[in-house]
């Protein structure tokens, strides 16, 4: 009887927890940081003003909370594009294409990854520096390690594995998300073309060298 009474706690305090967290991220969102008072999340979540405080002990901590949690679903899109693309290939050009391809569909399409980009663009001061740098390298290590593994089996040339991630974000995904909104069918023909040049330009800095020896005399 002990452990149902146990499992009824922690389950309630699962859902209040739940509800906390997506009645803050509404009006984070809705009304910023600055505006959003723990009374009004409360409210929303049907909660108590002190329930909010015992979870998550101030208004802050409960963006830090809402931030971090939004952010699962975005690694977890990164890591389902690693294990779909990155792991079993005949072509690593073609791969990466497919990955970055994925990946934009899947944020394109999540309400998790454009509130996560709202929310650290416009709640930046309300976030400390370390948090948001922590946040950066988390949604960066399953690539970094990847990479780190082609270059260990020759696939690429990357002696600083990190920075070829930032690289590579900057010149495939990253400059899609900055491009300005167009048709649909324009878009997707965009979204191709800067995917694909994007991973190709990575390629020409990162990809495995072939090396001559200058001496050998020529035919």
């Amino acid at each position: 009887m002990d452990n149902t009474e146990n499992k009824k706690i922690r389950k309630g305090s699962s859902d209040k927890r739940a509800k906390i967290m997506a009645a803050a991220r509404d009006l984070f969102l809705s009304d910023g940081f600055d505006r959003s008072s723990v009374d009004a999340v409360a409210a929303k979540a049907g909660v108590s003003k002190r329930t909010v405080y015992d979870y998550y002990g101030d208004k802050q901590k409960l963006l830090l909370a809402v931030v971090e949690e939004t952010s699962r679903a975005v690694l977890d899109m990164i890591k389902q594009g690693i294990s779909d693309y990155l792991w079993e290939f005949e072509d690593l050009e073609q791969a990466l294409i497919l990955f970055c391809e994925q990946f934009v569909a899947s944020a394109n399409g999540s309400s998790d990854y454009r509130a996560l980009i709202r929310l650290v663009t416009l709640e930046a001061a309300n976030l400390p520096g370390s948090f948001l740098e922590k946040l950066d390298n988390a949604t960066e290590e399953e690539l970094i390690r990847r990479f780190t593994e082609f270059g260990q089996t020759g696939l690429l040339d990357v002696p600083d594995p990190v920075m070829a991630t930032k690289h590579f974000a900057a010149l495939t995904f990253l400059l899609v998300f900055d491009q300005p909104i167009k048709a649909d069918n324009l878009e997707g023909e965009q979204t191709r073309r800067l995917i694909t040049e994007g991973v190709r330009v990575f390629l020409c800095a990162y990809g495995k060298r072939t090396v001559q020896n200058e001496n050998q005399p020529s035919n």
